[in-house]
């Protein structure tokens, strides 16, 4: 019984970690993929929307916009607003609890008095499956040096570290 128990939680966990899309073009209102949407000539807004973790969900839209910047004929882009969709549990899956109670009592039945107590241990499964997350990313691109602040990237770098080409 726990041999089977364990195989089934690993079974859904690999389940909930797995669940990320392929990173592409956002497909239909409520698909996965990328979405994005020019506001100005160097300012877009690029939106990724997975299920899942949302720290995958935050890399592929980081990588969005270092290919967007690429496609664009920019060399770098700063994140000028982020925002994060979801529950910081968005993982979903699989996701047990404990709790321990305790009680006590006490009465009469028919001539005679009694008291009791008790401890119970329970244990609460949760399979209810991942969560959709999304990350917005409000992006200025440019050319030549990136500026020397937290929220700038070279996009070539970028592209490079989260999905190996250049």
């Amino acid at each position: 019984m726990i041999r089977t128990l364990a195989i089934a939680t690993a079974a859904l966990s690999l389940a909930a970690c797995a669940s990320l899309a392929p990173y592409g073009p956002q497909r239909g209102p409520n698909g996965q993929g990328y979405s994005e949407q020019r506001i100005e000539s160097d300012r877009y807004r690029v939106t990724y929307r997975g299920v899942g973790a949302p720290g995958p969900v935050a890399d592929m839209a980081l990588l969005r916009a270092a290919d967007l910047t690429l496609e664009q004929g920019y060399d770098w882009f700063e994140v000028t607003q982020r925002y994060v969709d979801g529950r910081p549990d968005s993982a979903g899956g699989f996701r047990p609890n404990v709790s321990v109670g305790y009680g006590s009592g006490s009465g009469r039945y028919g001539g005679y008095r009694y008291s009791s107590s008790g401890v119970g241990v329970g244990v609460g499964l949760n399979f209810e499956g991942p969560s959709p997350t999304s990350t917005m990313l409000e992006v200025r691109m440019g050319r030549g040096a990136r500026p020397d602040r937290g929220e700038a990237y070279e996009a070539r770098e970028v592209r490079y570290a989260l999905s190996g080409r250049e």
